[in-house]
């Protein structure tokens, strides 16, 4: 199979112990949690689109909606990566152990399995207790208690954990990064079923043929886009002075700094709707009707969730970027090793320079990202698209996708070239020898 493919046999294999994986993750997503009554689950989970768990559904790829062992997804584990990663920068303790190296590195994935834990046990007691309080008029739990609260608090940990291993099981011995997999697994999944969608309402005559093809343009349109921008850079160019030790002349290269112009990722997207559709989530606890009139303002598709999306958006791009690139230690590391940027003096006045011109590539990306995540609100108004086929074609979901399949299909060609050249060399050593003995 892997001459058919052109592929190394390492690489095949890898592939297929990555898909091998994918297969046990989507088969967990159909297990649900005992003690649960599963038509009831649905209607009640039919209320809670337009709010936070119906975001949380997309990234568990329907295993929330299912109440299945898997319920958390990985999202407790990203959770915990992100606050050890704000806390690195803000507690001394953790950025010594960062400065430390692999041994430093082992200690701070060690707090962040910790910390995924406590947060399961946390959300885990906070599902099983909002389930078994029958919230909206609807009985999901059929024996509520105790005894239901630990099971699912157990239950839902285990599957959280299954995924952290399952993720660096795919890391370490299949391709590309096992947790953004599983995500991009979730996502995928619901594909089928908003294609299906579409062609039902093709069929049935409620969206012309117009419609439709106008709707795959603009898909491909965006992914043409994401793609475009989620490659490109910002090459900064560095020089590296010479050096002459002994008899020996090091340095005197020209080399750049590769500022990427999205640097923040998905997190910011994540980050702002959540924070924006906690309100209508909180809602859901209230009978009030006051209260839910109130929260509909919030919800996606209207005017206030647009304008403070995009405005959390803008800042989260900012914000997170300055977390993860720090312009002082690149510039200290530069001037460290006899590097300079062309023009401008090594020290401050380069921190500043890098800055500048991060912040100009960063206002970009924060805007490229507002218009991708306000997408899904255009096809429902203007398309008349079904929300759960606009929020799988446009928005944070379609971030994840591409941004994955790039990165997966970077690690490939890694693999392939690495394998070449392994081949090349090993064919030139013998091919010396040979004239070797000759």
């Amino acid at each position: 199979m892997a001459e058919v493919l052109g592929m190394p046999k390492e690489l095949t294999r890898r592939i297929l112990f990555t898909l091998g994986m994918l297969a046990i993750y989507r088969v967990g997503v159909h297990i649900p949690v005992p003690g649960v009554n599963i038509v009831a689950l649905q209607q009640f989970m039919e209320n809670l689109r337009g709010t936070a768990f119906g975001l949380f559904n997309v990234f568990t790829g329907g295993a929330f909606e299912k109440f299945s062992i898997l319920a958390l997804g990985v999202m407790p584990y990203i959770s915990s990566s992100i606050i050890m990663q704000l806390l690195t920068v803000s507690w001394p303790y953790l950025a010594e152990l960062k400065k430390e190296g692999e041994a430093g590195n082992k200690k701070i994935t060690q707090f962040t399995r910790y910390g995924t834990v406590l947060l399961c046990i946390v959300q885990g007691y906070a599902i099983s207790t909002w389930l078994s309080s029958g919230s909206g008029g609807v009985q999901v739990v059929m024996n509520p208690g105790l005894g239901f609260t630990i099971m699912t608090i157990v239950t839902l940990t285990t599957g959280t954990i299954f995924l952290m291993w399952l993720g660096e099981q795919m890391t370490e011995k299949g391709i590309g990064n096992g947790i953004s997999l599983l995500i991009f697994a979730g996502i995928v999944s619901g594909l089928p079923g908003s294609m299906a969608t579409v062609f039902k309402l093709w069929r049935t005559g409620e969206m012309p043929i117009f419609k439709v093809a106008l709707l795959f343009f603009v898909v491909l349109v965006v992914f043409y886009i994401i793609i475009f921008v989620e490659r490109g850079n910002r090459r900064v160019p560095v020089q590296y002075a010479k050096r002459v030790v002994g008899r020996k002349v090091y340095g005197g290269q020209n080399t750049h700094i590769p500022l990427k112009v999205n640097t923040a990722g998905v997190i910011p997207p994540i980050f702002a709707s959540s924070l924006i559709m906690f309100p209508s989530t909180i809602a859901q606890f209230f009978p009030n009707q006051y209260v839910k009139n109130f929260a509909t303002w919030f919800q996606p598709g209207a005017l206030i969730y647009n304008l403070l999306f995009v405005g959390g958006i803008m800042f989260f791009c900012f914000f997170y970027t300055a977390i993860v690139f720090k312009t002082d230690d690149v510039a200290d590391n530069l001037k460290k090793y006899g590097g300079f940027i062309p023009g401008i003096r090594p020290g401050t006045a380069t921190a500043e320079y890098i800055d500048y011109v991060l912040t100009r590539i960063t206002t970009g990306g924060a805007l490229y990202i507002s218009l991708v995540c306000v997408l899904p609100t255009f096809l429902i108004d203007r398309l008349n698209v079904p929300p759960n086929v606009a929020g799988l074609f446009g928005g944070t979901s379609v971030l994840i996708m591409v941004g994955v399949a790039l990165d997966t299909v970077a690690q490939i060609q890694t693999h392939m070239i690495s394998k070449n050249y392994d081949s090349f060399k090993k064919h030139t050593r013998v091919k010396g020898r040979r004239e070797a003995y000759s």
